[in-house]
């Protein structure tokens, strides 16, 4: 890849990351359940913490993913760092979605019977989606890539 493209890629992860946090900071004093509490008090509130501790998980595989870029950029992408890296992923992933069920299934058990749980769960089972999306797509390229760096180290015995 050239090194434009790799760069404007890991703006873009970056910019993805300012983004997510800008609206991690900024929701819980204009909108949902915790709107009308003070400074203090929106901060810990349970279920806002809650996502705050499930985020960290979105935003380490935003970190390997902008490290794995730098590793595609250095041309060392058939290396067990990339590996790893894709298989870290994989994992945020997944607990990513695991905890975004856990949070929905929550909403859904513990609403006020006044309330309408519907985009609540709507986002969740589109956040879930894209996760195990992610998840697998990592999956499928940690097993591609692994085959590689096998396939490269046996002919590189051969040779």
């Amino acid at each position: 890849m050239k090194r434009i493209s790799i760069i404007f890629l890991q703006t873009v992860i970056v910019l993805i990351g300012i983004v997510a946090l800008v609206i991690m900071i900024r929701l819980p004093l204009t909108e949902g359940r915790a709107k009308d509490l003070d400074l203090f008090n929106i901060y810990s509130d349970p279920f806002i913490l809650y996502g705050y501790a499930t985020s960290i998980a979105f935003f380490v595989a935003l970190y390997k993913a902008f490290k794995l870029l730098g590793y595609i950029g250095q041309n060392k992408v058939f290396s067990s760092n990339s590996v790893g890296t894709l298989k870290s992923i994989k994992y945020c992933a997944i607990v990513l979605s695991v905890l975004i069920v856990i949070a929905g299934l929550y909403i859904k058990i513990s609403h006020n019977k006044e309330d309408d749980p519907a985009g609540f769960l709507a986002i969740c089972i589109v956040t879930t989606f894209v996760s195990i999306v992610v998840a697998t797509a990592a999956a499928i390229f940690e097993k591609i890539l692994q085959n590689a760096i096998d396939m490269k180290s046996e002919n590189d015995l051969t040779i």
